[in-house]
């Protein structure tokens, strides 16, 4: 016989899945983060929250691709603001923006999936 001891648990491998209640919570509140911090707080959720449930995991996946596809459509109209159609791209993405993501944190909180129109898809 062997003294073989295996060495513990890294507390950090173990991801403990999230009840639907907070499931729920984090999803809208990924949402929510969209339109005051844009793609920070979905990157942030799909990053520490994807392994922890698959309603979170699409929540924060479909956040994400939306608010990548945001950042493009501000840095393309940024860049044609030279010629005046940029201003109005600008405000239709910001408009969107509001307007989608109070649209996808409304269904998260239902417990309902979301996708959002318009966005590519980088991330699953």
């Amino acid at each position: 016989m062997s003294d073989y001891t295996p060495p513990p648990v890294n507390p950090a491998q173990a991801q403990t899945p999230l009840n639907p209640a907070d499931e729920k919570l984090w999803a809208t509140l990924i949402h929510i983060g969209g339109i005051l911090f844009g793609p920070l707080p979905a990157l942030i959720g799909y990053i520490v929250l994807k392994d922890r449930g698959p309603f979170i995991r699409a929540h924060s996946a479909t956040a994400l691709n939306f608010q990548l596809t945001l950042l493009i459509t501000y840095v393309v109209g940024g860049i044609l603001t030279i010629v005046i159609v940029g201003f109005l791209i600008l405000a239709a993405a910001w408009v969107l923006t509001i307007v989608f993501g109070i649209m996808a944190a409304l269904a998260a909180n239902r417990g309902e999936y979301y996708t959002y129109p318009l966005s590519i898809k980088f991330v699953n």
